[in-house]
């Protein structure tokens, strides 16, 4: 006979581990996007400057793409809208991917590694995507 009490438990500790982790990263560098104190490379690829050149000429491309990371880190830190910061930083991370995937291959591990937590936590709340899921739905 084993013991189910835990059950309930240990299906929220992996879901809290990867949403702690996730929230850290994206709260650490959507600040990092304001305050800058983690360190730039000094040489960047020409594709990478180019786009980023136009980041900056665009005036709130960064404060965007930053401010979002910045919300979503929190939200998930404080286990609040947690499914809307994951839809939220869905994008973020595809653009996270393809960045790497054809400017700057180097960087594509920790891409990879936040899109799978971000992946596993879509899965692990899709009781709350239901509802955006149906092929058909009237207003209320």
């Amino acid at each position: 006979m084993t013991d189910d009490s835990t059950a309930p438990t240990k299906r929220r500790i992996g879901p809290m581990i990867a949403r702690l982790l996730l929230g850290l990263v994206f709260f650490v560098f959507g600040l990092n996007g304001f305050l800058h104190f983690i360190p730039q490379p000094k040489e960047l690829p020409e594709g990478v400057a180019s786009l980023m050149g136009a980041f900056i000429k665009s005036g709130y491309m960064f404060p965007f793409v930053f401010g979002t990371q910045l919300l979503v880190g929190v939200l998930l830190l404080l286990n609040r809208f947690v499914p809307l910061a994951l839809v939220l930083l869905a994008p973020v991370l595809l653009h996270i991917l393809l960045f790497h995937i054809f400017l700057e291959p180097k960087g594509l591990p920790p891409g990879v590694v936040a899109t799978l937590l971000e992946l596993y936590l879509a899965w692990s709340y899709r009781d709350a995507f239901r509802p955006l899921l149906k092929t058909r739905t009237q207003p209320n």
